[in-house]
């Protein structure tokens, strides 16, 4: 009973606070429901010191000259204002009639001088909802288009990745420097994920834990935005979290060494080739084109396979429309030095052969002529004894016997061929001659 008793007053509370929210004033300057709507134009510039509304319509399509284009609307003020982007005029209505969603959003979105909205080259339109939080604030608006060098850069960059995956994934120096890299930029998350390793399960810290992790992307997106201002003012500070961090982070790389397991370097292969693929495509602004580009770079990369496999088909196809080509035949080099080459190996494997358990020796000595030189040559013997090489010489080397018949068949030959030649010529003149 006491429980319910003290319920009540918990919900009046919250009910209070509902009806408060939706009685709250509009912020400083509100534009209200009929609050007119400023058509931006490319590379005009237009100021204004009350909350206003702002629309962009894209009557340009996008063509391949605007692959690295940017199209980006700045806002500057010279007091904190707060930006809110939707798409279409429609939603800006109904944004101001929401002032619960007016009143969350103001505390979750950030307040500042000069805000900067990318723009998609596809989108209709796109419009903007800007109001002032302080009395006395100018702000200009403008909206711009040019050719921004980080898309290319980051294009360049997914094309190394992907061709250069399994090179840089096998690279002692890529492990080293992207481990310092991960250090210094996620120094904060892996704290957290250190701290939630030694909390125990089922604990309410979770939730705490839960909330780092979004606080320290907030802050990480918070740093990278005033990157230049940290690097002036706190450039100490800065220059000791990257010394201090550095060594840490090389200290772990050291400990656990690069990858060796052949699976793992695969792994780390294919998750490179595809962020790289992914910056291919983020860094090209025409979606057709971009994709394009990304089969162009698959296809190049495993153009191997497809043309061994179109290559031998085209073989196959070949041979069965042609037939069966004839060998080619060995020059006399050729069958000598393969006659000596099968020779030569034969002989060997006919010694270990004779050298093995399964070899019979007593029958292979009662059935040879020479048991003592059939030892010596598997021994390691030459199977030939002098004088069947000089014999050999004799016979077929230079100046031997068999050489000079070779030499007088073909002397005689050609003396054949050329005497049936000149009988063949003089034959019809003696014919005739003889009419």
């Amino acid at each position: 009973m006491a429980g319910g008793m003290k319920a009540v007053p918990g919900r009046r509370r919250i009910l209070g606070a509902l009806l408060l929210l939706l009685l709250l004033p509009p912020p400083l300057g509100g534009a209200g429901d009929g609050a007119e709507v400023t058509a931006l134009r490319e590379g005009s510039e237009c100021c204004h010191t009350t909350s206003h509304h702002f629309c962009y319509t894209n009557v340009h399509s996008p063509c391949w000259r605007d692959i690295w284009t940017r199209m980006q609307i700045r806002v500057n003020s010279n007091h904190v204002i707060r930006v809110t982007q939707v798409g279409s005029e429609e939603e800006l209505r109904e944004l101001e009639e929401s002032k619960v969603w007016n009143f969350l959003s103001s505390l979750l979105r950030e307040k500042l001088n000069s805000t900067n909205i990318d723009m998609d080259l596809y989108s209709n339109k796109t419009c903007l909802k800007v109001e002032l939080l302080e009395a006395n604030t100018r702000y200009c608006i403008v909206l711009s288009r040019w050719f921004d060098p980080k898309l290319f850069l980051v294009f360049f960059l997914g094309l190394l990745l992907f061709f250069c995956g399994d090179m840089l994934s096998r690279s002692q120096l890529f492990f080293y420097s992207a481990g310092i890299s991960i250090g210094l930029l996620a120094s904060l998350l892996i704290l957290i994920y250190v701290m939630s390793k030694a909390m125990p399960k089922k604990s309410p810290v979770y939730f705490l834990l839960l909330g780092g992790w979004s606080f320290s992307l907030y802050l990480l997106q918070l740093v990278f935005k005033n990157l230049r201002e940290i690097c002036k003012s706190y450039w100490q500070y800065l220059l000791g979290y990257l010394l201090l961090m550095g060594f840490v982070s090389f200290g772990v790389c050291y400990r656990y060494g690069p990858l060796e397991n052949e699976r793992s370097i695969n792994l780390l292969s294919w998750a490179l080739q595809l962020l790289g693929l992914a910056l291919m495509y983020l860094g090209i602004q025409i979606r057709p084109i971009a994709l394009a580009l990304v089969l162009i770079a698959v296809c190049t990369k495993n153009m191997d396979y497809p043309l061994q496999w179109i290559y031998g088909v085209y073989k196959r196809a070949q041979s069965a429309r042609l037939g069966p080509s004839p060998p080619r035949l060995l020059t006399e080099e050729e069958y000598r030095v393969q006659g000596e080459v099968e020779t030569r190996k034969a002989l060997e494997e006919l010694r270990n052969y004779c050298r093995s358990p399964d070899f019979s020796a007593w029958t292979a000595v009662s059935r040879i002529q020479s048991p003592k030189r059939f030892a010596e040559f598997v021994g390691g013997a030459s199977h030939l004894t002098a004088s069947e090489v000089s014999f050999h010489e004799q016979e077929y080397g230079l100046g031997g016997v068999f050489l000079e018949e070779q030499l007088f068949e073909e002397d005689e030959e050609e003396d054949f061929l050329h005497r049936e030649a000149a009988r063949a010529a003089c034959g019809p003149t003696s014919h005739l001659t003889a009419d």
